[in-house]
């Protein structure tokens, strides 16, 4: 009997264990269902636009009866590249120009990330393979045939397999910032400058109130050294905006790349909370042609790769008058573009087995021979803005050298991303 009673005993132990076991399974599995119908939802809140497959050409389909390599080899795998785009969708304007352009190659190799800004004035061939060359600035693409134009431009000119993208307005930058919180970010006394006075309109354009930030005296902040401010949105954005200091154009992609770096860590360090409110801001502002399945495969790289690298193409350039002269546009001249892709691809693609294409050999050709700039003229790589010889940028900062000391009345008539 005693023996008949701990075998009772033991089933009602085991059967005990057994619903424990399925009381935490089942926490589980409602746990699992709960975090996929939030992820459903906040899904469903992004502006998902299929691409014309047939209207984006890829550097593999352009160069398919070269018979030769086309840079692509067993090297590539594990590594995504997306195209991230600005888009000024202001009422006043008709059309979209791409104003901002960004390659994103994430490696999950290495879990990193690298960023190489497209500046939008290069001079490149915006059409397609089987059409009349047209060279313009490329930003225009984008314009001409949206995305799908946008990216057979970046695919033919720089030899790329880029099929995603994802695009925003400067609104859902603003959003975003403001739902993380803002950004602590480093400035010189013209940028603080420049930035109250571009965000007059930024915040008008945004639907938000004005906020300017206090301009400390000279005595204490003068052109020789920088300052942390913190920004709300449209502050981060108007920042990003910025083309009238040294550097130009070349600068205002640098401040933007440095905007999406202080996002991104934001993101990272941000409760779900936090994350959750800024969804809800940023998604229905945020048109792609990615998947779901795509967008869940991003949500590690975003919460723990790191950016390793960040950049401006072409790195080896010219503009200014000169240029002018001879492309008839204000724009920026890569010298040369093959020289410019090369690098490009040491940069993304450090093992590859890369060869340029027939396609970026002939664009090349063709440039050197309508402007008279070939490999003899290839310059020095270009920093983020341009310096006396011998001086880098900390010691121009030092001697206040950053300022280019145009009118800030100007700023009324910059109004583009």
């Amino acid at each position: 009997m005693a023996s008949y009673g701990r075998r009772v005993k033991r089933k009602k132990k085991n059967r005990k264990a057994l619903f424990a076991v399925e009381i935490v399974i089942l926490a589980l599995l409602t746990v699992v269902l709960l975090g996929c119908i939030w992820a459903t939802h906040k899904l469903g809140l992004v502006n998902h636009q299929e691409t014309d497959d047939d209207r984006v050409v890829t550097r593999t389909e352009a160069n398919k009866g070269e018979g030769g390599e086309t840079g692509s080899d067993s090297s590539l795998s594990g590594i995504d590249l997306f195209a991230l785009v600005g888009l000024d969708t202001r009422g006043e304007y008709d059309g979209q120009n791409s104003d901002t352009m960004m390659i994103a190659c994430v490696n999950h190799n290495d879990k990193t990330i690298k960023l190489v800004s497209l500046y939008r004035d290069t001079y490149l061939n915006i059409s397609y393979p089987d059409e009349e060359p047209y060279y313009t600035k490329a930003n225009a693409a984008y314009a001409y045939g949206g995305p799908e134009q946008m990216l057979t431009m970046m695919n033919t000119n720089l030899d790329l397999d880029i099929t995603k993208y994802i695009t925003v307005d400067f609104v859902a930058v603003q959003k975003l910032v403001d739902a993380l919180g803002g950004l602590d970010v480093e400035m010189t006394r013209e940028e603080v400058i420049h930035m109250n006075n571009y965000n007059v309109e930024t915040s008008e354009a945004c639907g938000v109130p004005y906020e300017e930030v206090e301009l400390p005296s000279k005595e204490v902040f003068d052109g020789a050294i920088t300052q942390t401010f913190h920004l709300n949105g449209s502050q981060a954005v108007s920042y990003a905006r910025i083309r009238k200091t040294a550097g130009n154009d070349f600068r205002r992609t640098a401040r933007q790349r440095h905007v999406l770096e202080l996002i991104f860590d934001k993101v990272k360090g941000a409760g779900l909370g936090t994350l959750d409110s800024a969804l809800n801001e940023v998604l229905p502002c945020v048109t792609t042609n990615l998947s779901n399945t795509d967008i869940f495969s991003l949500i590690q790289p975003l919460l723990s790769y790191t950016i390793t690298s960040e950049k401006g193409f072409p790195f080896h350039q010219y503009a200014g008058g000169n240029i002018e002269e001879v492309t008839g546009l204000d724009c920026v001249l890569p010298v040369t573009l093959e020289y410019n892709v090369r690098e490009l691809h040491e940069l993304l693609f450090p093992e590859e087995n890369y060869t340029p294409s027939q396609t970026v050999v002939e664009r090349s050709d063709y440039l050197i021979y309508t402007t008279g700039y070939g490999e003899a003229d290839i310059p020095e790589e270009q920093s983020d803005v341009d310096l006396p010889e011998g001086i880098t940028y900390e010691e121009a900062l030092g001697q206040g050298l950053l300022d280019s000391g145009e009118d800030y009345e100007d700023d009324w008539e910059d109004y583009d991303w």
